[in-house]
């Protein structure tokens, strides 16, 4: 197995809605044909993504909002179970910091606290508010 690493932002819609199927983002039922179509808007329109791939598999993927210069967010981690712990994750988050090496970084998780603070990334106190959107 190779991985390899791409910077395209517009993901295939299907392969990214199993990648994340698989990671449990995903529910599978209420999708309609204009989400599934559409799947890939987040990362079209982020500041830049990374993906990995062994051979045509989607295996992972990141996608970073950013100002370029002081503050970044790294949104939608994903690595497929069967590939995880394998490095790929860490490195797809080194290839956004690399993007955007003088930003602040900022991710909001729970379940992935351990993952984010193995790599450098403390809590700061903050926290976010939301409001819901058409898809949430």
């Amino acid at each position: 197995m190779e991985i390899t690493y791409q910077t395209r932002k517009d993901l295939p819609c299907d392969k990214l809605y199993k990648l994340f199927l698989a990671v449990g983002w995903a529910e599978g039922k209420d999708t309609t044909p204009e989400m599934l179509a559409n799947f890939n808007v987040g990362f079209v329109n982020a500041a830049f993504a990374f993906s990995a791939w062994d051979g045509e598999k989607l295996v992972g993927c990141v996608r970073a909002l950013s100002d370029l210069h002081f503050r970044s967010v790294i949104y939608d981690l994903a690595v497929l179970p069967e590939y995880q712990g394998q490095g790929i994750g860490q490195e797809l988050v080194r290839r956004c910091r690399e993007a955007c090496p003088g930003s602040e970084w900022l991710v909001q998780t729970d379940a992935a606290k351990g993952f984010y603070e193995k790599i450098g990334f403390r809590e700061n106190g903050d926290y976010f508010l939301t409001i819901p959107g058409r898809w949430c």
